[in-house]
């Protein structure tokens, strides 16, 4: 039975929109004699949870400082890129030190080329270590409620499991084992796919029922009962005022980028030329992504404002409510 006590020495490296709340649910749930080590390029997100919380956490100077002080690794960077330099860099990467024996989670969202080659890497040089995909979903709204999904790159009888549940369940809600090395990014690419293909598809509906004169409240509790029914109408709606928590209600702007909706939505169409899937919705949905992310309307909100970049109505409740 794994007790929380074990991971006396946690390093965080990445505290963006998703990170950053991510790492208070660690702060906040690992023991009191547990200390946590942080890095991120932006100083003043370090300097900020350090101040949040002086007794738990503390500023490394590094990828390679966290690495140092260490024995279990949390990264959560935007693209493959920062993630073969957050681990590869020869200088202040992870694996710029001796990391044997160390548990490294990687929960960002890359190709699964570069994940691998980062596993293939701490296998060749460290082979006590241990490297695992870790992708999460579920938006900045799941990762602030400690609600999000996190897809395992491993199996059900890794012996490393039960570690990775223990400390990953203080942050999310479901952990989802998906079979092995990089399958946890190909089921979250696949998720993320639906994902972005359903916003689209939400948005054309909730336009043309509101251009017919329908409330989209109305609407919402008739998706809700149908077979339409999903999580992007329920808890996300593109349309701003129908659901309180929504990104949209709040002007878009808390929740999951258009931008990174794109490079995602762009690594699942990719994924699925590579492995021979046909995929009838992946271009057009691709451009759409492409355009809303480059459309100043658009660009750094969440990416359901893909509903404005469509045309949506969004000042609908004074029509309503006259």
């Amino acid at each position: 039975m794994i007790d929380l006590s074990e991971f006396k020495t946690v390093g965080f490296i990445g505290l963006g929109a998703m990170g950053r709340p991510m790492l208070a649910h660690l702060a906040n749930k690992l023991p009191r004699e547990s200390h946590i080590w942080i890095f991120d390029v932006l100083e003043q997100a370090v300097d900020e949870l350090c101040a949040d919380y002086p007794d738990k956490v503390s500023k490394a100077m590094s990828a390679r400082d966290v690495a140092d002080k260490v024995d279990t690794v949390i990264t959560m960077v935007p693209e493959g890129s920062h993630v073969r330099s957050v681990y590869l860099d020869p200088k202040n990467g992870v694996c710029s030190t001796d990391i044997s024996n160390k548990l490294l989670i990687d929960c960002s969202t890359i190709d699964t080329a570069t994940s691998l080659a980062v596993k293939n890497h701490i296998a060749e040089n460290f082979p006590t270590a241990s490297f695992y995909d870790s992708p999460v979903s579920g938006g900045v709204v799941g990762a602030i409620k400690g609600t999000i999904a996190i897809f395992l790159g491993c199996s059900e009888s890794d012996p490393n499991l039960e570690r990775l549940t223990k400390l990953m369940g203080l942050m999310g809600k479901q952990i989802i084992p998906c079979g092995g090395p990089s399958l946890g990014l190909a089921a979250k690419l696949s998720n993320n796919y639906l994902s972005g293909v359903i916003a689209i598809a939400c948005s054309e509906a909730f336009d043309m029922g509101m251009r017919s004169g329908l409330d989209p409240r109305t609407l919402a509790r008739v998706y809700a009962a149908g077979t339409a029914q999903n999580t992007i109408c329920d808890k996300f709606c593109p349309v701003p005022g129908v659901y309180s928590e929504a990104p949209s209600t709040g002007g878009y702007k808390q929740g999951f980028k258009v931008q990174l909706m794109r490079k995602d939505f762009g690594l699942a169409v990719d994924m699925a030329n590579r492995v021979g899937a046909k995929n009838v919705l992946g271009d057009v949905g691709l451009q759409t992504y492409d355009g809303a992310a480059k459309d100043p309307r658009c660009k750094d909100l969440d990416s359901r404002v893909v509903y404005r970049y469509l045309g949506g109505q969004e000042n609908w409740q004074s029509k309503h409510e006259s």
